[in-house]
């Protein structure tokens, strides 16, 4: 989320600022917990500079022993095409099988060496290569990471290798219903976009892929100005910014004839896709509709209405004295297994939804109360339900606290998406301006009388028709 607006200039002042740090205090008095107040206070600032050729450097300095360094760029499927679908998630996993100047066995003994552990993701918008580790190894670090980012040897024998790996997880996938039913519900909310291509692409895209497409796909998207180097820990931001100067100063910010990458306009479908397999125990289903971009001013109130209706599992314990309505007539009516209340957003649009696992004969009945859970956000949510939902926001948000890999994670993304990140404190104060108003009305402005985007998989003969469900959004407000 936030870039820094404060910079300590000397290791003296460095030292008084960390001093003062109210948890670390709390640890030297021998404290057993910080105050939720106090961890706002103390979340360290996180500083930002861009280098001449459009390269951004963000970090968090915690002054811990570890920290987690690691390079986010705009790619991922959104950018990808229905014919190299898929291309993204084939190069992560080359990204790991050498470089020109560190084959793969040295790259592996480098960085078991150093203790470290290095890993990478793609997702629908961004791809991210990182690197958790000694706060001394900083500089090895960046090096390897640089290295792998830029250098990566594609040699053809490791893309043939790669092909039957990337395949054989996709059929992994395919076991996973959950993953299934929401790349489908992309599918059909976003049919005929490239928001509708799944991560790892089709399985043809792995067995045609050529080393040729791997290098155009590295040339169109990996520029200066779509990259960040984000770290969290023990780390230097001025150090930082001198290894990025030196590692990634020389990246391109130049396309050949103009060819920027651009985010094409995704058009949300209200519409449905089954597949239906009486074979299968549990019916997993996921109802959507068009929610806001991660910039709008509406996402707080969103994220606050999805806590409100919030999660629930079998293996929940409380029952009948669960907070959450929707999860006490789950308790109450036997109605599913388990289900999560999702805001899947991107830069200009979202999923805002929930997904359900369920037995056949009670499909129906939680389709039901799950759509009169999104009306009564439309019209009865109180100040107790959002009283609630806001103390369940925070908790999330200090929980992110704990570690260096999900702070980076967060510094790289929100770079991406908001060109800075945005503070603890500051996330604090937008949550607590949510009101039951606020909530009713962009609810209503998002679900009431909205077409639908539904996935289902598995025995799912008793979801309701298509025009029932839809004809709910309106009707169930009355």
């Amino acid at each position: 989320m936030a870039a820094s607006v404060c910079r300590v200039g000397s290791s003296v002042g460095r030292a008084l600022a960390k001093t003062r740090n109210p948890i670390l205090l709390s640890l030297r008095r021998g404290q057993a917990s910080v105050s939720y107040a106090q961890s706002l206070v103390g979340a360290p600032e996180t500083q930002l500079t861009a280098l001449d050729n459009g390269f951004r450097v963000a970090s968090e300095d915690t002054g811990h022993a570890t920290c987690t360094v690691g390079v986010w760029i705009s790619a991922g499927s959104r950018y990808e095409s229905e014919k190299n679908n898929g291309t993204g998630f084939f190069l992560e996993h080359m990204a790991f099988k050498g470089t020109k100047k560190h084959p793969q066995t040295a790259l592996e003994q480098q960085v078991e060496s150093m203790g470290a552990h290095l890993s990478a993701y793609t997702s629908r918008e961004h791809t991210a290569y990182y690197m958790k580790t000694l706060s001394k190894d900083l500089p090895k670090a960046v090096e390897l990471l640089s290295d792998v980012v830029q250098n990566c040897s594609l040699n053809e024998a490791d893309i043939e290798q790669q092909r039957n790996v990337v395949v054989r997880e996709l059929e992994e996938v395919e076991g996973n219903l959950q993953e299934v039913c929401l790349d489908l519900l992309h599918a059909t909310a976003y049919q005929g976009t490239p928001l509708g291509q799944s991560v790892l692409g089709p399985s043809s895209t792995a067995r045609n892929l050529t080393r040729q497409d791997l290098v155009d796909y590295i040339n169109s998207h990996y520029k200066a100005p779509r990259m960040v180097l984000a770290a969290a820990g023990g780390v230097n931001h001025e150090e930082l910014v001198g290894l990025a100067k030196s590692h990634f100063g020389g990246v391109s910010f130049e396309y050949e004839g103009d060819a920027v990458p651009v985010l094409s306009p995704c058009r949300f479908t209200g519409s449905e896709i089954r597949m239906r397999d009486d074979g299968l125990p549990l019916a997993h289903i996921a109802i959507a509709v068009e929610g806001a971009g991660v910039s709008s001013p509406d996402v707080v109130p969103l994220m606050v209405a999805n806590a409100v209706i919030g999660s629930y599992d079998l293996t929940y314990g409380g029952g009948k004295h669960l907070s959450s309505r929707l999860a006490r007539l789950a308790v109450e009516e036997n109605l599913c297994h388990s289900f999560q209340a999702f805001h899947s957003a991107y830069s200009d649009t979202s999923l805002l939804g929930i997904h359900f696992v369920s037995d056949k004969h009670h499909i129906d009945d939680m389709m039901h109360w799950t759509q009169n859970a999104w009306m009564n956000l439309c019209t009865t949510v109180t100040e107790s339900d959002v009283a609630r939902a806001q103390n369940t926001l925070k908790a999330s948000l200090i929980g992110q606290l704990n570690g260096t890999t999900p702070n980076c994670d967060d510094i790289g993304r929100h770079i991406l998406n908001y060109g800075r990140r945005i503070p603890l404190a500051e996330w604090n104060a937008r949550i607590d301006a949510v009101t039951p108003r606020m909530v009713r009305d962009i609810c209503t402005k998002y679900i009431y009388d909205k077409c639908p985007a539904v996935a289902a998989v598995g025995p799912i003969e008793q979801l309701p028709d298509y025009n029932r469900m839809r004809s709910a959004m309106y009707w169930l407000r009355f």
